[in-house]
């Protein structure tokens, strides 16, 4: 058997092996097709690369024959810069003598920058390799760099005493020259200290012209502020043009820092004055002895300092406005290749730092925060006296506290936004939040905390209440009045606060995307207050609710229970002429209604109507349940229910039908005329039932006229 299966194994093998023969003999002849095609191939290949190798070869002799070429320019090049050098050295020494005798220092300034510009370790080389020319060339290198010292003092003096006579045109002269002798940095803080003696001289001035004028006697400092930092402005601007010209790109930031140093000193007198004569340093300490103490010794008129903040806020405008004409004007002094820019970038923060660590910012800074404790002084003052003076005027639905406190509210606001200090506003927006939470939204509040007067509901509560001397309609008319003004000042308030919040917006220039997102985010906060006036409006609904809608419905649905709802032909037809209940109750929600129509805010009243929808639908459900019916019963139910939905749904913009689903669904139910009638209803409505199964079988017991085994035997 062993045999055998090994036999049958080698069959099989030889099999397979004598069935791949056909597909080796193909392949192999496809290979000996392609042979021939390899050999050319292979041809090519080494005749593609003898002429890459040749190529190569070529282009290395021929980069190295440029590479020789070049080299043999640089050096002619070289030579011929020496030969120039030569000449213009001996030019140079024979221009600058006579020039400096004849005094035009123009040009011998003109004939050091050439001698300045060239290259004195190749003069000196160049002196070594022309040994004949050497004495010479010496002579003439010692003989212009002693004229270079020499002109250099001469300039000095003659700066010094240009200075000294006031003689512009002569400083400008010679400011002119000091690059020419590589004396950039003297030039330019030689001219700047003498533009300072000018800021100085016309800041004196401008004071004296400013004190002895009372036409703008409440912004005085603000206007000198004012005229200084134009005054420096106008220098830069005038001779920004003199500084790139002479000195070059880049030079300007020298300028504006030396006179940065006399804006502070300048600044620091007319500052110093303003605290001084506005007393900023005793209104200051008795807004903060007031914070400090509930019992301040002395109070401030909010009415006195409003002046004084808006000469504050017209300060730091233009101060602000200063600081972004030096920053424009360094960004601008750029050159146009890539170190140029680099190097503007450089200027551009140490001007930042300068300006960061200038007396004119430290006393900025601290204006900045007396403004805005001053400011908030100013503005919870002012809101709590609106708040206090707060009146209802005839056919107003608000009080006047809505529009003061709002007014005085954006009016900071704006007056903060003049700053151009994007943290100052932002203060300022935190601050308007805070108060008008703590202040109108409390007092909002506690009106609706202490509830809509309830009045008098028959007319033996109010003989009782007139027996005991207690009644006084006026006061409690009053209370009534303002209870439904501050419900309405509520919603008036936070579309205020919306209405807010998108001016400022729009109208708060930001000059950033940090500043953008800052804004933002202080914006945002003031939803806390909307939030705050949806909550007392809230309240107050609620209040009115309980104490002006809940028991009149109930008082008006007794009526319902002393009435028969199992009624024969003659009485149904009576009730149906009569109307005994709906009317009287219509009529009286009407006129519930109608006293509140007038005096509510549309939306306020559509709230109203909502909440005397769902107070009716709630107590009426539990009316019917206490009462029993037969089929003409359930029917005018039926009739009574819809025309009060109907009434109800002409009252409001808003829907209340699906307030009324389950008192519907209860009349439905009362109004069929047998019990198996239910199945027509029970699932087939595309409404979703409101009543469980429970509830339906509870409803259908008030009919007397339906079997309680039927009842029972529902499958719903």
């Amino acid at each position: 058997l062993m045999h055998i299966f090994l036999k049958e194994k080698v069959e099989k093998e030889l099999e397979n092996l004598l069935s791949r023969n056909l597909h080796l003999e193909t392949k192999v002849r496809n290979i000996v097709k392609v042979l021939p095609n390899l050999e050319i191939i292979s041809s090519d290949s080494k005749q593609l690369m003898e002429m890459i190798s040749f190529a190569s070869t070529l282009a290395e002799n021929v980069s190295y024959k440029v590479r020789k070429l070049d080299t043999a320019r640089a050096r002619v090049s070289e030579c011929q810069q020496r030969v120039h050098d030569l000449l213009d050295l001996q030019l140079c020494c024979d221009g600058v003598q006579m020039s400096m005798t004849n005094g035009d220092f123009e040009k011998a300034a003109a004939h050091i920058h050439r001698y300045l510009s060239m290259d004195q370790r190749l003069l000196e080389k160049t002196a070594d390799d022309v040994n004949q020319d050497s004495v010479a060339v010496n002579n003439s290198i010692s003989l212009l760099q002693e004229a270079a010292n020499k002109l250099r003092d001469i300039l000095t003096v003659k700066f010094n005493e240009a200075v000294a006579d006031e003689d512009i045109a002569s400083v400008e002269r010679f400011f002119k020259l000091f690059p020419l002798l590589n004396m950039h940095d003297y030039g330019l803080e030689k001219f700047s200290l003498f533009l300072s003696t000018k800021v100085k001289f016309v800041s004196c001035l401008f004071i004296k012209l400013v004190f002895s004028s009372d036409k703008r006697a409440g912004v005085l400092y603000a206007d000198v502020l004012t005229l200084l930092f134009e005054g420096i402005a106008r220098i830069i601007e005038v001779h920004q043009p003199l500084v790139e010209t002479y000195y070059g790109p880049g030079k300007l930031l020298k300028l504006i820092t030396n006179l940065q140093d006399e804006c502070d000193n300048q600044s620091k007198i007319i500052l110093n004055d303003f605290w001084r004569h506005r007393q900023l340093a005793r209104l200051t300490n008795i807004v903060r002895e007031k914070n400090r103490s509930s019992t301040p010794t002395v109070k401030l008129d909010p009415k006195d300092l409003d002046q004084l903040l808006g000469e504050i806020t017209i300060m730091h405008s233009r101060y602000n406005l200063y600081l972004r004409f030096l920053r424009r004007k360094v960004a601008g002094d750029t050159g146009g290749n890539e170190q140029d820019k680099s190097n503007n970038e450089e200027a551009l923060n140490e001007l930042e730092g300068k300006l960061k660590s200038s007396e004119l910012c430290r006393l900025m800074q601290e204006l900045l925060g007396e403004y805005l404790l001053l400011e908030h002084y100013y503005m919870e003052e002012s809101v709590k006296k609106a708040i206090g003076m707060d009146t209802c005027e005839p056919g107003s639905p608000i009080s006047s506290m809505v529009d003061d406190v709002f007014f005085i509210v954006k009016k900071c606001i704006r007056r903060a936004s003049g700053t151009a200090n994007i943290d100052g506003v932002c203060a300022v927006i935190n601050n308007a939040c805070g108060v008008l939470e703590t202040e109108m939204c409390t007092t909002l509040l506690n009106t609706m905390k202490q509830g809509f007067p309830s009045g008098y509901l028959d007319l033996t509560q109010a003989y009782n209440v007139v027996m005991q001397g207690r009644l006084q309609t006026n006061d409690t008319e009053h209370t009534k009045t303002i209870f439904i003004a501050h419900i309405n000042n509520t919603e008036i308030g936070a579309d205020y606060v919306n209405t807010l919040v998108t001016s400022l917006a729009g109208e708060v220039v930001c000059y950033t995307e940090l500043e953008k997102r800052k804004l933002e985010s202080c914006l945002a906060g003031l939803s806390s207050v909307s939030a705050a006036m949806g909550s007392a409006q809230e309240l107050g609904m609620h209040q009115l609710r309980n104490t002006a809608v809940k028991p009149r419905i109930a008082t008006w649905l007794d009526t319902f229970l002393t009435l028969s709802h199992t009624l024969t032909e003659e009485e149904f037809s009576s009730y149906e002429a009569n109307e005994p209940f709906l009317r009287s109750f219509v009529g009286n929600i009407d006129n519930l209604l109608s006293e509140f129509k007038l005096s509510l805010t549309p939306t306020n009243y559509d709230n109203l109507v909502s909440i005397v929808a769902t107070e009716v639908n709630q107590q009426f459900e539990k009316v019917i349940i206490k009462t029993e019916f037969n089929r003409l019963g359930g029917l005018a139910l039926d009739k009574e229910v819809r025309a009060l939905v109907s009434y109800l749904s002409k009252a409001t913009s808003w829907s209340v039908r699906d307030k009324f689903a389950r008192i519907t669904q209860i009349a439905t139910i009362l109004n069929m005329e047998r019990v198996s009638e239910i199945s027509d209803y029970w699932g087939t409505s595309p409404l979703p039932w409101r009543l469980t199964p429970n509830d339906v079988k509870k409803v259908m017991k008030l009919r007397v006229d339906f079997p309680s085994e039927e009842i029972s035997r529902l499958k719903l």
